[in-house]
């Protein structure tokens, strides 16, 4: 595997990127990795390491960037700026940073965008459909344990399903107050009601945050079957 780290420059600054790919020549289906509510960190490279040993050129980035260089939760211990950092983000935001990570890997030969795929977490679960309903080549979208999936907004995801060209996964945490029963229903509703195809899935016995082995919610068979639903999804889509 390879490991590329780099700045790219954005209309708001310079973004901390991250490319890991196999070692071959590619091209390699372009997926988008975004990182949740904690920040960018070691895990999060590792698991999209883990995406790219499937023969993916799996992009990540620090979405903060416009706040801030780097911020681990984790390491700091402060909740109050996580939550700062995050409302400070936007739909339109992340839409702009994955246009730019998409034209970034349209110019490596490594790289095959013809066919894009995104997959976000907690946070970056609402971005993941709305990066799919925004860009026409970003074909497949997996949303985990995502939050604010619908919400009283015009660009709430759920009202943006027609837009997606492509497939969508959604999976659930069973106990989860960051999204309860009722907005997953909601969305499950919107998405049977759209042009969009794919599914809801719950994840019996799991609470928020179960995909995550550094966390205290990891829950393994859960975890392992939000990879098998991940690469079943994204080689549906992109190979």
């Amino acid at each position: 595997m390879q490991e590329t780290h780099f700045d790219l420059t954005t209309p708001d600054g310079e973004m901390p990127c991250w490319v890991i790919r196999p070692d071959g020549d590619g091209p390699y289906p372009v997926v988008l990795f975004l990182m949740d509510a904690p920040g960018m960190r070691q895990e999060i490279r590792d698991m999209a390491s883990r995406l790219g040993t499937a023969g993916y050129y799996v992009m990540t980035s620090q979405l903060y960037y416009r706040d801030v260089r780097e911020f681990n939760v984790f390491e700091t211990g402060d909740r109050d700026r996580m939550f700062e950092l995050m409302s400070n983000l936007s739909n339109e935001m992340v839409n702009q940073d994955t246009g730019a990570m998409i034209a970034h890997a349209s110019n490596d030969a490594a790289a095959d965008t013809s066919k894009v795929g995104v997959v976000g977490y907690c946070m970056s679960g609402p971005f993941a459909v709305m990066v799919a309903a925004a860009h026409d080549n970003v074909v497949a979208g997996a949303s985990f344990h995502g939050v604010r999936l619908v919400a009283d907004a015009d660009d709430s995801p759920h009202n943006h399903l027609d837009s997606v060209n492509g497939e969508i996964y959604i999976g659930a945490a069973e106990t989860d107050s960051y999204a309860p029963p009722e907005m997953i229903d909601a969305f499950a509703a919107a998405l049977e009601a759209s042009t969009a195809t794919g599914q809801v899935e719950w994840y019996p016995g799991t609470e928020h945050g179960f995909a995550y082995a550094e966390r205290p919610q990891y829950d393994r068979a859960a975890s392992e079957r939000h990879w098998e639903r991940m690469h079943d999804l994204f080689a549906r889509n992109l190979r």
